[in-house]
């Protein structure tokens, strides 16, 4: 545990961490400067730590995560519970030899499994000429290209000045521009869809089917499948619906693998396996299921 965190003044100027929100912004603030924080930035941190250290929800702390992970500033691997904060060493560099060799001892113990290990690996290769490179190497290109990263001041000056292109770029989640165009009279325009909250459904459905495959990296098939399943209804579109989902899923005996036939290993429903569009249409008819259809 640190004694103290370092905040550049630019935190507060930075128009991504405008976008934050208030709660975005104390989160941020927290994984900077909270007593989990370590010297690379990257370390476990449970739920239940977030709660009671800032008296907030389940769903307020997951909500505040996946406010983090839209804007590129830190992403959490709500299997494992490590989370990792993009840029920090660029902030808060490795000086010398020693921190080089604790900077060793905490990149080890950061499970191979995790996908915050490979954003890591491409920190230290960015921020850390001193730390050795046949340590982060062979993780460097597990899981590349799935995080947008968190903008410094000099950089939204210079976005501000030339158009950027951005080519082969993964969008987790997006909604198309509002209708600018004046409504006819007597009519309202309609309400705009809520974006579909990933990281808040992956965290109930770790919380609720915790003897299921644990989600270990959210690919794009994947946030396009619970997307789709999302916006199909707007009953799916609140964290109530997917509790009870999830609770009604950990009901099967087929689906949570207590049931199997003999010589046949028991089937566990993953994650990208529930949300996929006829496996979702069978579980609510209550295919896999003695009870009543949800």
């Amino acid at each position: 545990m640190r004694d103290y965190g370092k905040v550049h003044t630019s935190f507060w100027t930075s128009a991504d961490t405008a976008e934050l929100g208030d709660d975005g912004r104390m989160l941020a603030l927290y994984l900077l400067t909270g007593p989990h924080t370590n010297q690379i930035g990257c370390f476990r941190l449970p739920d239940g730590y977030v709660m009671e250290d800032l008296c907030w929800s389940l769903e307020r702390v997951s909500e505040g995560f996946q406010k983090l992970f839209d804007k590129g500033f830190a992403t959490r691997d709500e299997g494992s519970k490590w989370v990792v904060i993009h840029k920090f060493l660029r902030w808060n560099e490795i000086e010398n030899p020693n921190q080089a060799k604790a900077a060793v001892r905490l990149f080890e113990a950061v499970p191979d499994s995790s996908l915050v290990k490979s954003i890591l690996a491409r920190a230290l290769r960015d921020f850390a000429p001193r730390f050795p490179v046949d340590v982060w190497k062979p993780f460097e290109t597990l899981g590349e290209g799935l995080h947008q990263p968190f903008r410094n001041q000099e950089q939204e000056q210079e976005q501000e000045q030339e158009h950027i292109t951005t080519t082969n770029v993964v969008v987790v989640d997006s909604q198309p521009a509002a209708d600018l165009s004046i409504p006819a009279q007597g009519k309202q325009p309609k309400p705009a869809k809520p974006d579909c909250p990933h990281q808040a459904i992956v965290a109930l459905y770790h919380e609720l089917l915790p003897m299921c495959p644990g989600i270990r990296e959210w690919t794009p098939a994947r946030a396009q499948a619970l997307r789709a399943r999302w916006n199909e209804d707007p009953k799916r579109q609140d964290l109530g619906y997917w509790r009870k989902f999830f609770g009604y899923v950990a009901e099967s005996d087929f689906l949570t693998g207590r049931s199997a036939s003999a010589g046949r290993k028991p089937f566990l429903a993953s994650l990208d396996w529930i949300v996929k569009s006829e496996n979702f249409a069978k579980i609510r008819e209550g295919r896999y299921h003695e009870q009543v259809a949800a």
